[in-house]
């Protein structure tokens, strides 16, 4: 990654070598690989590193905008601080409401544990949809389900549970993120 530097400041950031035109001269695309750092920046182009000491997990942060700073020989792109997202749900109000945004008290976005119980649902369906027909064949009067089977399924239901009460005693989302969903164990 290269950035054009004007005055000391960032014009243009270039996530891959293309042909460009500084001033009245045209370069071809190959001078990101043929000429060297020196060069590069003799005409304003300076190479990019990337500070990724703030830059948190999408799935529970967001983080913000790349800011750039120049440098002698190279420019810095840093992340700033990171925001946690929401554990809890986020409700419609009254306002919303008078506003025919949504319904009072419903939810207008999902907190990350109504996420990741939502996570653990699926897991739990997916396992169980694999023996559902046991199920279906005995509700239609046929073999009753095998003990095994019947012990599996409640296994499945009690680990899900568990992965319940574990995202509901969390207090932050570092401690969130830190859980695993362990199925290997039923």
């Amino acid at each position: 990654m290269w950035a054009y530097v004007e005055s000391g400041s960032v014009s243009e950031i270039y996530t891959k070598p293309k042909a460009l035109k500084i001033g009245d001269n045209q370069y071809p695309q190959n001078i990101f690989s043929l000429w060297s750092k020196e060069e590069l920046k003799a005409i304003g182009i300076y190479s990019v590193v990337i500070d990724t000491t703030n830059l948190k997990n999408n799935e529970y942060y967001t983080n913000t905008d790349i800011s750039y700073s120049v440098g002698s020989d190279s420019v810095t792109g840093s992340y700033g601080t990171a925001t946690a997202k929401g554990l809890t749900d986020v409700l419609y109000t009254a306002q919303d409401e008078t506003d025919n945004l949504g319904k009072e008290g419903d939810v207008k976005s999902a907190g990350l544990k109504t996420v990741h119980k939502q996570m653990v649902n699926s897991n739990a369906n997916s396992l169980l949809s694999e023996t559902d027909w046991y199920t279906i064949r005995a509700a239609d009067g046929g073999t009753s389900v095998p003990s095994n089977i019947a012990t599996y399924r409640a296994a499945i239901r009690t680990k899900a549970n568990e992965h319940h009460t574990a995202i509901d005693a969390v207090s932050d989302v570092d401690a969130l993120a830190a859980l695993e969903y362990d199925w290997q164990t039923i």
